[in-house]
């Protein structure tokens, strides 16, 4: 932005004392920081969507819990941030990133020896950790991806190579780089022709906003299209690959992204087109088998379906009404994708096939959970 490398979330201030964050809700229209103070402040932005997508929010939580340590009591810190860390998982159910954060932070804080002046530095420390470590696996799926991408460009003989994707998994949704976009970023650089359809993503409309900006932002070459075009340029073989982020994945390789996601798959499915899945090892749940009834679904308020916002002619944001004034609505704000529709799963450490067996060559670590 104007020259200056960005991350999405950071410290700011001599003694550190605000997370500062880009402010999704202003985007694309308006460039806008915004500073956390308070685990509440930081509780306000994960729920309304300030900031947004599985690694940001998970180091959000972790940000969230460094603030909670500035906040926490002598004699009641360990309580304090018992506490806190309850209420940073309760903001969003779906996304696994958060919840694994906000326990990592406990782990390194809990029972620990020293003053609060060197718990809130441990604090500080595991947080920012945390954040970088998002970044760089975010770095590596790139790499990863990469390859894919070249793949497919060395069959098309220096035409564009057609990515469809979904919603919204770029530097946005991290800390930076992205998922589903960090591979298309890494080919667009290497000089791989690349071209995304980017799907507008109702209801709340993040491809359109986010992903479109960001793409934009990079000079990658784009177009936006309605959510239900995909089906049909994949029958008139204008897409290549479809590549989506995540906001948790089963051991079984069954994932829960924004709601559409299993809609793509199917089609992709159908025309034969490869349909990759891209997340770090944050965004798994090795507890987890089943996703179709094991993974919970956030159901989200209505009005996200009911109204739409956008600026007008004259440079004004104003949020209008699309339906009629008594029409009830529903917001399911994601479905899953079972493992059987998904080409593979693109990670920092290569990429896995959808299934206990190939997630689990990457993650043996996870063998006996």
């Amino acid at each position: 932005m104007n020259g200056r490398r960005y991350r999405t979330i950071w410290l700011e201030g001599p003694d550190r004392a605000a997370v500062r964050i880009i402010d999704q809700r202003a985007l694309p229209h308006r460039f806008e920081l915004l500073d956390l103070r308070t685990v509440e402040d930081v509780r306000r932005a994960i729920k309304d969507m300030y900031v947004r997508g599985a690694g940001l929010i998970g180091a959000a939580a972790a940000y969230g819990m460094y603030l909670a340590a500035r906040e926490a009591g002598e004699a009641s810190f360990d309580a304090d941030l018992l506490k806190a860390a309850e209420i940073l998982k309760n903001t969003r159910p779906t996304a696994s990133n958060l919840a694994w954060a906000a326990d990592a932070m406990l782990a390194a804080l809990l029972d620990r020896p020293g003053t609060r002046a060197q718990k809130i530095g441990e604090a500080r420390r595991a947080a920012e950790a945390i954040a970088d470590g998002d970044a760089e696996s975010c770095r590596s799926i790139g790499l990863c991806g990469l390859e894919i991408i070249r793949a497919l460009a060395e069959r098309k003989n220096g035409e564009a190579v057609n990515i469809l994707t979904h919603c919204n998994a770029g530097w946005l949704a991290f800390v930076d780089y992205g998922s589903a976009l960090s591979p298309v970023y890494a080919a667009f650089d290497a000089g791989i022709a690349v071209h995304v359809w980017v799907d507008e993503t109702r209801p709340r409309n993040q491809g359109a906003s986010l992903t479109a900006w960001e793409l934009g932002c990079h000079g990658v070459p784009h177009d936006l299209i309605p959510d239900n075009a995909g089906g049909h340029l994949m029958q008139h073989n204008m897409v290549d690959l479809v590549i989506t982020g995540a906001d948790r994945v089963t051991r079984r390789g069954d994932a829960a992204n924004k709601i559409g996601t299993y809609l793509k798959a199917l089609a992709a499915k159908e025309n034969g087109v490869p349909f990759y899945i891209a997340l770090p090892s944050s965004t798994f749940d090795f507890k987890m088998r089943d996703g179709l009834r094991e993974i919970p679904i956030e159901e989200r308020d209505p009005a996200e379906v009911r109204y739409m916002a956008g600026k007008t002619a004259d440079g004004c944001m104003e949020t209008v009404l699309i339906c009629p004034d008594s029409t009830p609505a529903r917001n399911w704000g994601f479905d899953v994708t079972p493992a059987r529709y998904i080409t593979g799963l693109i990670t920092e450490r290569g990429v896995a096939e959808a299934s206990e067996q190939g997630i689990l060559k990457l993650y043996p670590e996870h063998s006996h959970e």
